[in-house]
């Protein structure tokens, strides 16, 4: 199928496959040999006639989105999609983590000691040590007791618990619960080039000098990566294209390139100064993409639990 695509249709597909799908796809291809323009054309007509028939759609966010918007208010609509959206995560359990733990204990500490235990049996460690230190000694020190004592939970008593957070905590959260609008604009800053960034925050300063420096205290920018621990920095290297490398930190700072080059290799850091030299004189634009490919595999490493990103919070600093 992809063969008949050919490269600018079937490029599409690929950038959709993980690795493995790519490898695994790519071994079977390269051994097919000689086909048929008959074997072709019957491959091609089953599949079209199997996907007309499933009437398969694909139903997203996005799509949900624009479908409401053409026929209710969009208040509704927007309030709709805030209570579906709720916080990030695709399970249950996804989203309980990214609940802050000064709110998520607020609405624990009302429920059984062994509810709660189950709830923070489900969810990452240290997001369970912070709900306890949230929560009142004492009930703490009891939901500590039910966990030490549990054994496997029966599937029905988890589903129990799951639905009652989804029905009377994840809902009403949704509703209650804004988007702070300065991590909002954030994230937006985050995605421009260093010129149109700089302009905006200049333009923001002179207007609104309290509101620019909240936003470039929540932003996080290329020179970000060089307070990374050494382990966050060889794990960011092994995911990021090498030339991508090269062409980022032509752009960074010393104390930002000094970073990296010291987490690598004596022989991989000399590859990659001799890279970055036979470039030459290389384009701002591109230089900024590069960077914002990096920022980007690091947020979604972060996000996977790989790496730890320190911010500009005091919270975040790394002591050694």
């Amino acid at each position: 199928m992809l063969l008949s695509l050919g490269e600018e249709h079937g490029a599409q597909v690929w950038r959709m496959f993980d690795d493995e799908e790519v490898k695994e796809v790519s071994q079977v291809m390269a051994n097919l040999g000689t086909i048929s323009a008959a074997v072709v054309e019957k491959l091609l007509v089953e599949f079209v006639s199997q996907m007309s028939s499933t009437g398969t759609l694909l139903g997203t966010f996005e799509s949900t989105e624009r479908l409401l918007t053409r026929f209710l208010p969009g208040e509704r609509v927007n309030a709709a999609m805030e209570e579906i959206r709720g916080p990030a995560g695709r399970t249950m359990w996804d989203k309980l983590g990214n609940v802050n733990e000064t709110v998520l204990a607020n609405y624990l500490k009302n429920e059984y000691p062994q509810t709660v235990a189950v709830v923070l049996s489900r969810i990452k460690s240290e997001h369970a040590a912070r709900v306890l230190g949230a929560l009142p000694e004492d009930f703490a020190l009891e939901v500590v007791q039910r966990m030490l004592r549990m054994e496997s939970v029966q599937k029905e008593i988890l589903d129990k618990v799951e639905q009652t957070l989804r029905v009377e905590f994840m809902s009403n959260l949704a509703r209650t619960q804004k988007r702070d609008s300065h991590e909002m604009m954030a994230e937006i800053f985050n995605n421009f080039d260093r010129q149109t960034e700089s302009r905006f925050i200049t333009s923001l300063e002179e207007r609104n000098r309290e509101s620019a420096e909240r936003i470039k205290a929540l932003m996080f920018t290329f020179e970000d990566l060089g307070k990374l621990d050494p382990g966050s920095i060889q794990t960011l290297l092994r995911a990021i294209e090498k030339d991508k490398m090269g062409l980022a930190l032509k752009g960074s700072s010393d104390s930002v390139r000094d970073v990296f080059f010291s987490n690598m290799s004596e022989r991989a850091g000399k590859i990659l100064k001799e890279d970055m030299e036979a470039m030459g004189p290389v384009r701002l634009k591109d230089v900024d993409e590069a960077q914002m490919a990096m920022v980007n595999v690091a947020k979604d490493l972060a996000a996977k639990g790989e790496i730890m990103l320190a911010g500009n919070k005091s919270d975040d600093e790394l002591i050694y």
